[in-house]
């Protein structure tokens, strides 16, 4: 758990109007709010996919939850008329010297098959948001080269706003996105090989691990037993339905079983 110690300012875009805040450790984070527009299942999102992301090692910035103390916010006019709450909030490592990810930038980028581990994860959790917001992927010059990042989970299973009542309607559905850097992606740079770890990776997981996963949520932020109990499941669902998805992502990589 981090502790909030300096605020920096707005990042300026996103309907959560996230905040760059400077933590204990001396790190810069974008920090999700309790109070968001969309509510603090937007937190809950942001908190299941970091977790996954390291079960599956995704592509996704380092993050974890960040306590606001009250002499925090009051020390800072702008946390003040934002009215933000005492309490856990949603930090994720800002990325200095990063861009927003254009299909002209995919040769160049090291990762391109991480991003078939990203692809399947979106699919899995209903997360059309990667493509819809071009805002969803960002590229940055590193050491070994431009490496490319997928950050804000928030509209894992459709949005902020689900319920128990849609997971169980999302439980079985699948709709293919292959929008902007997707339909790149797959068109040009991945291979059906690149989603076997992935899918391996996703079918090794535990119903243990995706109930700690759960149980780990900050109770502020989702204090609902059976909302609890039907993200286990639905969780438990996805996760055993890689290899079923990661097949029909295949299908669109051109020349494979008629793939267009």
């Amino acid at each position: 758990m981090l502790y909030a110690k300096e605020y920096i300012g707005s990042i300026g875009v996103g309907v959560t109007v996230p905040q760059l805040i400077r933590a204990d450790d001396d790190n810069v984070y974008v920090v999700k709010l309790k109070n968001n527009r969309l509510g603090m299942k937007v937190l809950v999102n942001e908190f299941i996919a970091s977790r996954l992301g390291v079960l599956i090692d995704l592509c996704f910035p380092a993050s974890d939850t960040i306590t606001f103390t009250d002499e925090f916010i009051n020390s800072s006019k702008r946390l003040t008329r934002l009215k933000v709450m005492e309490g856990l909030h949603f930090a994720t490592y800002y990325l200095r010297g990063s861009k927003y990810v254009h299909r002209y930038h995919l040769h160049a980028v090291t990762n391109k098959k991480e991003f078939a581990g990203v692809m399947l994860f979106d699919h899995l959790f209903h997360n059309v948001d990667r493509t819809l917001n071009g805002k969803n992927m960002l590229i940055r010059r590193e050491i070994d080269g431009y490496r490319m990042y997928a950050i804000d989970n928030s509209h894992l299973f459709g949005s902020g706003r689900w319920n128990k009542e849609n997971l169980a309607i999302m439980i079985n559905g699948v709709k293919l996105n292959k929008r902007r850097a997707y339909g790149t992606l797959l068109r040009h740079y991945l291979q059906e090989s690149d989603f076997t770890p992935y899918v391996e990776r996703f079918q090794a997981i535990t119903k243990d691990q995706l109930d700690q996963i759960v149980d780990n949520i900050p109770e502020e932020w989702l204090n609902d037993a059976e909302t609890r109990e039907e993200l286990k499941l639905f969780l438990l669902a996805r996760c055993a339905m890689a290899g079923e998805v990661a097949a029909m992502l295949i299908s669109l990589i051109p020349n494979i079983n008629g793939g267009a």
